[in-house]
């Protein structure tokens, strides 16, 4: 009877802990994330720097393929292609005709979308998931292989080198000295990025999209139209990956198809997500920070951070198979 009591006592912290969590407005958790992310860089060195920096573009592009697969059901796994896309095209354009990154940062999204909107109209109207993911896979794959033997334009796997920083903003510098400047930029472009999430998921077509994720014969039966809403968000999509690769160029400043375009970062965007959790906006972002973070960590290992994946994949299916976000805020609309 005592053993019972005091099981029960033990219980009863845990279930107002999870009471607590559970009536915390969205709203909060948002500006809770970006003061803490915002106050981060102040108490990190260069080295860290580095690392949040990346896991902030690696959140911005886990963040459009979320779109993608959580909300709408489309199971691209070429999005890696997009993200590659933006950064060839922003370095190209900023080496060989001196455009400003500025400019090329909006350039190398808007062609990463504008070729999403070419692949994704005969794609899209496929509806079996294996199929739309091995063409996107296969049209990846194209692009490493058009990135590699391009070598008069893109120098190969010999590499873009010398890709210049973001140009200063007066007396505000982007170059890898002032790199806290750099981390504020990615960390706007992340702001915005979730703000369109948002707009999207919350709004009519977002409704539209659920619809379309839950059943796609269900949401044409209802007036939906498939084709344009699945091209709709592809399109936003790609010029989010695009955004995150001219991003990821003018940040690393060296570019080679097989760092890049490498079947090795769709993975890296999968693990993210799956860790985070898939289907939820903050997911994509804590999941960002916890894999390049470790990843970083575990670089003495070379290839075998494969390994790593897939571990991480079978024991977060195993105990959280609604990732990180849905374990801790089970009722919130994040």
């Amino acid at each position: 009877m005592e053993a019972k009591e005091k099981h029960t006592e033990e219980i009863k912290p845990t279930n107002k802990l999870r009471s607590f969590i559970n009536r915390i407005p969205s709203k909060y958790i948002y500006i809770g994330g970006l003061i803490f992310l915002f106050i981060v860089p102040l108490l990190a060195g260069n080295y860290i720097l580095h690392v949040l920096i990346l896991s902030l573009i690696f959140a911005i592009l886990t963040l459009s393929w979320n779109m993608v697969v959580g909300f709408a059901g489309i199971f691209s796994f070429g999005h890696h292609a997009f993200f590659g896309i933006g950064a060839y095209c922003s370095a190209l354009l900023a080496l060989h005709y001196n455009l400003s990154p500025w400019f090329g940062l909006v350039i190398g999204g808007f062609l990463a979308s504008m070729i999403g909107v070419f692949i994704g109209l005969p794609v899209l109207r496929l509806r079996a998931a294996p199929y739309i993911a091995i063409l996107t896979l296969g049209f990846a794959e194209i692009t490493k292989l058009v990135s590699s033997n391009l070598v008069d334009i893109t120098r190969g796997e010999l590499g873009l080198s010398g890709i210049p920083a973001f140009s200063s903003i007066g007396p505000i510098a982007f170059n890898l000295a002032n790199r806290i400047n750099i981390y504020y930029l990615a960390l706007i472009i992340l702001v915005i990025a979730v703000y369109i999430t948002v707009k999207i998921i919350n709004g009519p077509r977002g409704l539209a999209l659920k619809s379309i994720k839950e059943s796609q014969d269900a949401a044409e039966s209802l007036g939906v139209n498939l084709t344009k809403n699945k091209l709709y968000v592809f399109m936003i999509s790609a010029f989010m990956a695009g955004v995150a690769g001219s991003l990821y160029a003018h940040y690393i400043q060296i570019l080679t198809p097989s760092s890049i375009l490498d079947v090795n970062i769709m993975i890296q965007i999968l693990v993210i997500t799956v860790l985070g959790g898939l289907g939820t906006i903050v997911g994509p972002i804590v999941g960002s920070f916890i894999i390049v973070i470790g990843l970083e960590y575990l670089r003495f290992m070379g290839d075998y951070r494969l390994m790593i994946y897939g571990i991480v994949i079978i024991l977060v299916i195993m105990f959280m198979p609604q990732g990180i976000i849905k374990k801790v805020f089970p009722k919130a609309n994040i």
